[in-house]
């Protein structure tokens, strides 16, 4: 089976809350689609548990990109990393950076270099239909002349997708980042059903009560989110 989820956050009683609800057995696929760290205090935790997973497949998200930026190991090397570490603790990076500081160096090079080799998308079939999976938005989507991305990168895991951006063809986008609320009214979040894009991302960063894990099967649309924690 194939699954997806995105956005954990740190949030370690959800995250374990969706691995015991889906049983992922040695055969299925887990993608995660990148934002692990930042705003609850197991991101590290997650991050070298998903390592340890070979059946679990990550994406570089946006809260990666800032981590990286801020310890000095950034993914755009033509970039001003002027006031990283600000910009990472004012969304939520504190809780992952007093948690780094108490990992041992061979790990940290570890977890960094991992992190490094993170790719920004993936193109997978199931059942025949074709899926393009990303954290914010489509690389080949990025457009050179818009100043607020600074690089296909950024882009990448920045871009928030609005319902009616003109997508290519030929598979149906998954993707995390924007939280669903800013699709549907619903509460708790729900995964959001777009033309040929499916929003994933409801919340697992955000309090209890207002936000929670979702993870997709792909093989029979089947949805699955975390208990309340």
């Amino acid at each position: 089976m194939t699954y997806v989820l995105s956005d954990i956050h740190g949030n370690e009683g959800r995250f374990e809350s969706i691995l015991k609800q889906i049983g992922l057995k040695p055969e299925d696929t887990l993608y995660v689609l990148g934002d692990v760290v930042d705003r609850y205090p197991g991101g590290v935790r997650i991050l070298r548990q998903l390592m340890a997973m070979p059946n679990a497949k990550l994406l570089l998200g946006n809260h990666e990109y800032m981590m990286l930026r801020a310890l000095g190991h950034p993914c755009d090397s033509n970039i001003d990393d002027g006031g990283a570490a600000a910009h990472w603790y004012r969304n939520g990076g504190g809780v992952t950076h007093r948690s780094w500081k108490f990992q041992r160096k061979a790990v940290r090079r570890e977890i960094i270099e991992f992190l490094h080799s993170l790719p920004l998308h993936y193109d997978i079939e199931v059942n025949g239909r074709s899926y393009k999976l990303v954290h914010a938005a489509p690389v080949e989507c990025y457009d050179h002349a818009d100043p607020k991305y600074r690089s296909s990168v950024h882009f990448a895991v920045w871009k928030r997708l609005d319902p009616l951006d003109p997508l290519p063809e030929g598979y149906t986008l998954i993707f995390g980042h924007t939280p669903t609320r800013y699709f549907q009214d619903q509460k708790p979040m729900e995964v959001w059903y777009g033309a040929n894009r499916i929003g994933i991302d409801c919340g697992g960063g955000y309090p209890a009560g207002e936000g929670r894990l979702a993870c997709l099967r792909l093989e029979d649309g089947a949805v699955f989110y975390s208990e309340e924690g």
